[in-house]
């Protein structure tokens, strides 16, 4: 069964209720407070933490989520309400993978599905060319990339380039020195300290999505969810 931890001060049924969270089959743990929530991840291990944006702690518990190697691999969502406030930048470069603004809406189960599934990633160094979209009139910007891990939903890449999160690119890239290159559609969803973008792929050219899928196969660790 799949776990959940809901880190809150909040009941938070009356927000997430109708939503694949509070399905059956998933378990779900819930910790008021941000040491409590470390404790409840490291022993239980669960696919996903949802962590209240306004959480005393938020920051510093999504850090030390990231960087204990129990707990690096899950997905970590960060419940937002009201406007934009600057500390979602914030939680993003914490390791954050993803902000939903609350009231949730019919969109909201795709992504969850996609979160609470973490992928099998593969490290790597391998060159990233790239093309951000440009807005209209303007031409389009290349730029070339270090791909620093892989997975076939997504990409941490470093690039010297001001990136900002939503921008969307198309990227090329080789596994294998021999084979021809990857295409694939992909926008910026994190960024992180060191010029560091972490990408979720939309769309493969041709046979793309089953060759990375091969590749990260043949020798894989699960790390840090896009």
């Amino acid at each position: 069964m799949r776990s959940v931890l809901l880190c809150s001060t909040s009941d938070l049924e009356e927000d997430l209720g109708r939503t694949l969270l509070w399905r059956e089959d998933i378990a779900r743990l819930v910790a008021a407070r941000a040491e409590y929530a470390r404790t409840l991840a490291v022993a239980a291990r669960p696919q996903m933490a949802v962590v209240d944006r306004d959480l005393p702690g938020a920051g510093e518990l999504i850090a030390d989520l990231r960087r204990d190697p129990t707990t690096r691999p899950l997905s970590i969502v960060v419940l937002s309400r009201g406007d934009f406030d600057g500390v979602e930048l914030d939680l993003l470069e914490a390791g954050a993978n993803a902000i939903l603004r609350l009231p949730a809406g019919p969109e909201w189960d795709e992504r969850l599905a996609r979160l609470i599934q973490v992928p099998l990633r593969r490290e790597g160094r391998f060159p990233v060319h790239f093309e951000v979209e440009a807005e209209a009139g303007s031409p389009p910007t290349s730029g070339l990339a270090l791909a620093l891990n892989l997975s076939v939903r997504g990409m941490l890449m470093q690039c010297s380039l001001p990136l900002g999160i939503g921008d969307d690119l198309d990227l090329g890239f080789r596994l294998l020195e021999t084979d021809p290159p990857v295409t694939v559609r992909g926008r910026v969803v994190r960024q992180t300290k060191g010029e560091r973008f972490g990408l979720e792929f939309h769309r493969f050219v041709g046979d793309g999505e089953e060759r990375v899928a091969q590749f990260v196969g043949a020798l894989a660790t699960p790390l840090t969810a896009i």
